[in-house]
C-alpha cells in the first residue's frame, strides 16, 4: 500500500528530475559523478521530505541540495588532492650514472637525519611516518597495521610532516 507522501516524492522527481540531473551534470561535467550525486540528492531529499511546508518552492529547494551535494563533494576533493601535494622532502636522483660515493654518503647521512629528526616528533606522528616514508608502506597498509581508521593515518601524517617541515628546513639550509 503506497502513501501520500510517495507519490508526491514520485511525482516530484517525475516533474523535476531531469533539470536537476542536467543541473548536476553542468557543475560537474562528469555523467557517472552526476549520477551518483544525483542519486544522493534523491536520497537527501526523501529523508527531509516530509519538512518541506510550501510545495512551491520544491523546485528550488531541491536545486539547493543538488547545490550543496556538489559543493561538499569539491570540498572533499580539494581536501584530498591538497593533501597528497604536501611533500616533507623532495630530491632527484640520477638513474643514468652511478652516484658517486661523496653523493650516496651525503644521502645517507641525510636520511640519517632526518630518521633522527622522526624520532624527535610524538610517538603517535612518529609511527605513521617512519612506516610511510622509512617502510615504504601505503597509508592504507598502516591503518590496518595501527589498527586505526585511515582518517586518522591521514590526520597523524599531516600534523607529523608540520612538526618535521621545521626542522628539516634546516637541513636544506
Amino acid at each position: 500500500m503506497r502513501d501520500n507522501m510517495t507519490d508526491s516524492f514520485e511525482w516530484m522527481v517525475k516533474e523535476h528530475g531531469k533539470a536537476i540531473f542536467n543541473y548536476i551534470f553542468s557543475l560537474v561535467r562528469q555523467k557517472e559523478l552526476s549520477e551518483d550525486l544525483y542519486q544522493e540528492v534523491l536520497v537527501s531529499a526523501y529523508l527531509a521530505f516530509h519538512t518541506i511546508k510550501e510545495p512551491a518552492r520544491l523546485r528550488s529547494w531541491l536545486f539547493t541540495i543538488a547545490r550543496n551535494k556538489c559543493k561538499d563533494y569539491w570540498r572533499k576533493e580539494n581536501k584530498t588532492k591538497q593533501f597528497w601535494k604536501e611533500e616533507v622532502y623532495s630530491y632527484s636522483a640520477t638513474v643514468e650514472a652511478p652516484p658517486l660515493p661523496e653523493e650516496e654518503f651525503l644521502h645517507k647521512d641525510s636520511v640519517r637525519k632526518m630518521a633522527e629528526s622522526v624520532k624527535t616528533l610524538p610517538e603517535i606522528y612518529q609511527s605513521a611516518i617512519f612506516l610511510y616514508y622509512f617502510k615504504d608502506l601505503t597509508l592504507l597498509e598502516i591503518s590496518t597495521k595501527s589498527n586505526i581508521p585511515i582518517s586518522t593515518v591521514k590526520t597523524r601524517m599531516k600534523r607529523g610532516k608540520e612538526h618535521l617541515r621545521p626542522k628539516l628546513q634546516a637541513f636544506a639550509q
